[in-house]
Formats: C-alpha cells, structure tokens, sequence
C-alpha cells in the first residue's frame, strides 16, 4: 500500500496446500482435501481467533487453467509470495493462532485462485521488499499481499490483476448514527483521530483547511498508540478514527462482543477523491500470468466463493464487480 500506516495472501485444502512458518520456508505439502466430484474444498480462516471457518468448494477450470503459463503447470505448484514479515497485519496476511501457518484473507483468495487452476498453493512469506525482488527473479509466480496499484510498480516491471479495494475507513462505536457519505463536508463539527505521519492524516487536514474555509470546524486528534486511540474512541472523546479499512475491519470482529464494540462508519479510498485505489494480484511484466488470473478471479466473484471470503473477515465493503488487468493506478507523483 502507498503512503499508509502499514498493513504491510484455509485453506487447509487447496491441493498439497501446506502451512508456512514465520521464517518463510515451506513445511511439507498436506494431502487436498476434496470432495465427491474431485473439487477443491477451502477452509477460510481456519487459523484465526476473531471469525468462524467456512469451508468453501472450488473446481478446477479448464478453460482457464489453458492459459495458465506451461512452466507452471508442469510444476504442479503456484508459488505465491507474501510480504508479512515480520508480523503481518490482521485480517490480510499473518501467521496463524497455530504460531506457524501463514492465514489471512489475501493468502485464502490466492488458494481458492490456485483451486481455479487446478494447482497446488505454495505459499510462502518474505519481507515487504524482498516479496518484490522474488516476484521479478521468477522465486514468486504472484504476489497477493495488499499490493496497491500504482503507475510506478508498473514502470517497475510489474503486471496486475485486481481484486480488492483499496480504501481507508472511519471506525466508529456500534451506538454511533454517523456514517460518513463521501463528502467532506459530513465531518463539520466532529472530531477525528488519525495516525500521524500517515496519507489519511493527509487528506484530512485537506478537508480541515476547506471546511475553515467554509467557517466549519473539524478537529483533528493525534494520540501515540492505537490503544489510547480506542480509549478516546470509547470515551466519546473522538466521533471517529480514520485508518485502513481491513485493520477496522477486524477490530470491529474482535471487539464484537465486549463492552465496547465498533463498526465500520464508512469507507474512502486510498488513493484520494478522483481515482479508487485498487489491491492486485501482482506478477512480473510479460509472465503470461495476469489474464488467467483475472479470469480466476471473476470465476470466484461470478460463483459466490469471492464474496463468502470477504464476508468470512467482514471486508464485504471492499469488494470489486471485476478483476482488471493493470487498471489505472496511482500517478506516480502520490505512489
């Protein structure tokens, strides 16, 4: 992701799918679990505390495993990089309550992509920036690790296939009846805690500069952790708390049944008012890999297995109608 506080892809089932340790090698490939009919099934968020496991049926398709480059239907494996070393971030890419498997949404969808394939889900984790280095030397077929679409990255040699939104998000109490519309302008008279240093503080201490303009008031609060954010939050000392939406998004799972829960009070996207940021499946330019992986992806979406993924770690709200190939990105000049 460009510029945001950093968030830095069970499927227990794609075939010979086996868990990664925090360290980045592989163990030994478990036996697929499958079905009746010889499909795939997944079990999503097996390895986390926050959200129940769904299992979830996929086919391979032939049709679009053709397209597949040889190389990697010969090995039998897709080999799917990740960049949550050291920690990871909840509910995107992390090592499992099991101290040892490599869970999260984007790790699910890129087994349920595999499934599609008809191939085994290698997956394997790295630092953010060696992740990069290891999709263009070839060690990885494909990165899905909360990559955001930028002009750069393809300058640099990348190619995308998108499949999630890329959007901050107001976190708010469950009793609160403010929901934020899209406009600036819904933020008069409210007060607002954000991280410092980071693009959501950018843009609204833009919206604070037009809002004094228009003789409104919003307040701005900085605190130094997120636990003393949330204390403000509870207290009502804050309305809201601007931050990436997937990080709200498991927040507001964890803090379901306590005494002081949260939601969601509406999203915006990360790449400001003129261009929705989007999250892509993300290979080396000219690998051959970027079309039938969109193609995978729309089979997910078209089938209902994409949207159970998203709902299973509450990020329904970031879902795409679509997978583009190498969609606009963000200009160079805010990447």
């Amino acid at each position: 992701m460009p510029r945001l506080a950093r968030i830095p892809v069970v499927v227990v089932a794609v075939a010979l799918a086996g868990g990664v340790s925090a360290c980045g090698s592989t163990e030994t490939p478990a036996a697929a679990a499958v079905d009746a009919n010889g499909n795939q099934v997944v079990t999503v968020a097996a390895n986390t505390d926050f959200t129940k496991p769904v299992q979830i049926t996929v086919p391979k398709v032939d049709a679009i495993r053709a397209k597949v480059p040889k190389a990697i239907l010969d090995r039998g494996r897709l080999v799917i990089g990740s960049g949550a070393l050291p920690n990871g971030s909840p509910p995107l890419n992390y090592i499992g309550v099991d101290q040892r498997t490599l869970t999260g949404v984007e790790i699910d969808l890129s087994r349920l992509v595999a499934g599609v394939f008809g191939l085994t889900a290698d997956e394997q984790n790295a630092s953010w920036q060696n992740m990069f280095v290891r999709i263009q030397s070839g060690q990885f077929d494909v990165g899905f690790s909360n990559i955001t679409v930028t002009e750069e990255r393809k300058n640099q040699g990348y190619d995308f296939a998108s499949y999630r939104q890329d959007n901050l998000g107001f976190e708010v109490n469950r009793n609160s009846t403010w929901n934020f519309d899209g406009n600036y302008q819904s933020l008069a008279g409210k007060t607002v805690a954000v991280d410092t240093g980071t693009n959501q503080e950018k843009i609204l201490v833009e919206w604070q500069t037009k809002l004094r303009a228009e003789g409104k008031a919003l307040e701005i609060r900085n605190f130094a952790d997120r636990n003393s954010t949330y204390l403000a939050l509870a207290s009502g000392r804050v309305d809201a708390y601007l931050y990436p939406n997937p990080s709200i998004a498991h927040h507001a799972l964890q803090t379901a049944n306590t005494p002081n829960p949260t939601r969601s009070g509406g999203t915006y996207s990360g790449a400001g008012a003129t261009l929705q940021g989007l999250i892509a499946a993300t290979t080396k330019k000219g690998n051959g890999l970027a079309e039938p992986l969109a193609e995978a992806i729309d089979y997910l979406i078209e089938h209902g297995q994409y949207a159970q993924v998203l709902a299973a770690y509450g990020l329904k709200d970031e879902a795409v109608a679509k997978s583009e190939v190498n969609p606009a990105g963000l200009p160079v000049t805010n990447s």
